[in-house]
């Protein structure tokens, strides 16, 4: 019996156990492939760090990640004026030290994920554009404002994502022959969700994203006995303990999983 059996009822009865704004959505399935199992896939959540993935695709379609940028912490708003990055709601030090002085891009694009820097972040952000990051979302994400902004978020623009988006990010990002966009994603420094689920040792790829009342996840896991699969797990509402707990639920739900997950897929698209 697949372990997903009993799971969609489990996390559909969420809106009963935490109250209504409680929102879990799911993605799981091979790389390529339709989803194995989906679950409010397409509802949109506040997208909080995993803006930094199309911002990570922008920056290696071309720009050279070799280049030195200065390092400041004032943008322009995407709607007027000027704003500051935070240091103090920041989750990496590392960029704030070469504050005055430059950065690689490359090195830059590594802290935005594998730390999830937010004044990397806009220092990437900076260098291709929101328009240009936001060209690299799929449909069910939208990036309208870098980390920060709040003249922006003042003004009602937001940022959003669905799980369904989160996971053909991870799809688009594993393709990349190079393998130098799942590198930074290999090195991830906050692993407390999907990878905390899975036994340890076990190859995976992530990048979470967090504020009050949203934790997201989104990996590529790699067992070494069943072929690579992608798993988004989008939620909202719920206390960040609760939400781990629901996001290692179904962790475990797709390890479990992982040799039958090819046997109620379609057939490849073309």
């Amino acid at each position: 019996m697949s372990a997903w059996a009993g799971r969609r009822a489990e996390l559909a009865s969420l809106d009963l156990e935490f109250g209504a704004p409680a929102v879990v959505s799911v993605w799981c399935g091979r790389p390529g492939r339709p989803a194995a199992f989906r679950f409010r896939a397409d509802v949109p959540h506040y997208a909080a760090s995993l803006i930094k993935l199309p911002a990570l695709v922008a920056a290696h379609r071309g720009l050279d990640l070799d280049a030195e940028v200065a390092v400041h912490d004032e943008f322009r708003s995407a709607v007027s004026g000027t704003y500051r990055t935070e240091r103090a709601y920041d989750n990496d030090d590392e960029p704030w030290l070469r504050l005055g002085s430059t950065a690689p891009l490359g090195w830059l694009c590594e802290r935005m994920v594998c730390a999830s820097s937010n004044l990397a972040t806009d220092l990437v952000l900076e260098q291709v554009g929101v328009s240009g990051a936001a060209a690299e979302a799929p449909p069910g994400m939208t990036l309208t404002r870098p980390i920060g902004d709040q003249r922006a978020r003042r003004a009602g623009l937001t940022n959003t994502v669905t799980a369904a988006a989160a996971a053909h990010l991870l799809r688009v990002i594993a393709a990349e022959p190079s393998g130098r966009l799942l590198d930074p994603l290999r090195r991830q420094l906050y692993r407390d969700d999907i990878p905390a689920a899975l036994p340890p040792g076990t190859r995976v790829a992530n990048k979470n994203g967090w504020v009050d009342g949203v934790l997201h996840d989104a990996a590529l896991i790699e067992p070494a006995d069943a072929p690579a699969y992608v798993l988004a797990v989008c939620t909202s509402g719920l206390d960040e303990p609760d939400a781990r707990e629901v996001i290692h639920a179904v962790t475990r739900a797709s390890w479990a999983d992982r040799h039958d997950l090819t046997a109620r897929e379609a057939p490849r698209c073309r």
